[in-house]
């Protein structure tokens, strides 16, 4: 049987300001979750992620707030906290945002990345293909996530990566879900080669639009197969 994915916590450290840390590593489980997995354990439990931290639940409650401030979990009264998974309606609409957000990017990143940058993009193509790739999904699927940031990161322009930085940590649980899914996984590092190419030729037009495609090939791939997340959340909030 396929394990549950789940929220997973390190005890934390001595030498850190405690409010402030215990925010990020919370922040960063919920972001290195694949929150849109159908058996994803959404539930927060206060007691259970004090214990694995080694602390008192004080500073988990009060980081559990900010987050739920920021709109990651769901503080539900008498039922508990929960990471907050998006509406599919919503999902589509982040899709739609990242898709201008990174074409941008790409274009920009023609115009101003050095080689030596553009060449890095390189590295976040897989060595290996055909059956090798569907057996090392989970390692792929990190690739796959530093190749969109390593573009955003490309372009120059902070204030563009720090809008896709709003939408990361659902877009990461987004793609690692739907990789796993048809034939998604050769298509993408089809896509990838692709638009690396294109970002190497400094053509900012071709390299805009091949990455918009891509990932409205996602959007389309979402809307056509994720009417679960719609049986889901009705089940969660009944």
């Amino acid at each position: 049987m396929r394990p549950q994915p789940r929220i997973v916590l390190e005890p934390v450290g001595s030498g850190f300001s405690l409010k402030e840390h215990i925010y990020e590593v919370l922040k960063g489980a919920i972001s290195s979750m694949n929150i849109y997995d159908p058996d994803a354990d959404l539930r927060l439990d206060e007691r259970r992620m004090s214990a694995e931290l080694g602390i008192s639940r004080t500073p988990v409650r009060e980081a559990l707030a900010r987050l739920e401030q920021e709109g990651f979990v769901e503080i539900q009264p008498r039922r508990g906290v929960f990471i907050k998974r998006k509406s599919l309606d919503e999902i589509l609409e982040m899709i739609v945002a990242w898709a201008a957000l990174e074409s941008m990017a790409a274009r920009l990143a023609c115009e101003t990345a050095t080689d030596a940058g553009v060449a890095t993009l390189r590295a976040a193509l897989p060595g290996y293909s055909g059956d090798e790739l569907s057996a090392r999904l989970d390692e792929y699927s990190e690739q796959n996530i530093a190749f969109h940031q390593r573009i955003l990161e490309l372009s120059g322009c902070r204030l563009l990566k720090d809008i896709a930085d709003g939408l990361f940590l659902h877009m990461r649980s987004i793609r690692d879900r739907a990789m796993a899914e048809g034939d998604r996984i050769r298509r993408s590092v089809e896509d990838h080669t692709q638009i690396i190419e294109a970002i190497e030729a400094r053509d900012g037009g071709l390299a805009a639009d091949l990455v918009r495609e891509h990932t409205m090939r996602l959007h389309a791939h979402v809307a056509r197969t994720w009417r679960d997340l719609e049986r889901l959340d009705r089940a969660r909030s009944a």
